[in-house]
């Protein structure tokens, strides 16, 4: 299984996640057959990351996708040029006034340099997450995205996540799905791998319920 690691950054800590949780808990070996591949999912960490990730929490995944080409369609998406932009140019983006609100928030807390997305990537989970739970509109889930996806971090387990929560319940035939407390319990096993259980799940789910899913709280 080799030595855990503490970043996540190609496939083959994919695999070596997956092979320890198959021996962490041998349920796990058949959710692993039936998922298929199981995507990394890494972007850059930054403005551009975090900004991506509330803009992904919209009624639909075309809504996301629609509203994100238009802002990527108006320049670089770092928080200096976000400010830089019109308020003019911004409506047209199609964010509700909360999501502007936040995007507005999290560039100019970047600008100011109160913020550095850089360092809180290195910080243990906990402390990054309180950090980045400071900002208006930045809740647990949006941390723990961030730093699954854009700092890497091994070991985080979205529990709030809905698909989560629906995939383990069909996984285990759980009568009900598991509130966000129960989850994160049920994922202490999983550990120092949960970010790779939680892509399992993500996996799974998308293979038994044949729905093409992305995080969502």
């Amino acid at each position: 299984m080799g030595k855990p690691i503490t970043v996540i950054r190609d496939h083959s800590h994919i695999e070596q996640g997956l092979e320890a949780l198959a021996a962490l808990d041998p349920r796990l070996s058949a959710i692993i057959e039936v998922a298929g591949p199981v995507p990394l999912r890494l972007q850059e960490p930054g403005f551009a990351g975090l900004a991506s990730i509330v803009v992904s929490q919209m009624v639909s995944k075309a809504s996301a996708a629609a509203i994100w080409g238009r802002i990527t369609a108006a320049g670089p998406v770092t928080a200096e040029s976000y400010l830089a932009h019109d308020p003019a140019v911004v409506a047209t983006f199609g964010l509700s006034r909360a999501k502007a609100a936040t995007l507005v928030g999290l560039s100019t807390a970047i600008s100011e340099n109160s913020l550095d997305l850089e360092s809180i990537g290195r910080m243990d989970p906990r402390d990054a997450i309180t950090a980045l739970t400071r900002l208006p509109g930045i809740g647990p889930w949006t941390a723990e995205v961030y730093l699954m996806f854009s700092a890497g971090h091994a070991d985080i387990f979205p529990s709030g996540d809905v698909a989560l929560q629906a995939s383990v319940a069909h996984a285990f035939s759980l009568e009900a799905r598991p509130s966000s407390k129960k989850l994160a319990e049920l994922a202490e096993i999983w550990s120092p791998w949960r970010s790779v259980a939680a892509r399992l799940f993500w996996a799974y789910y998308a293979a038994r319920m044949r729905r093409d899913v992305t995080p969502l709280p």
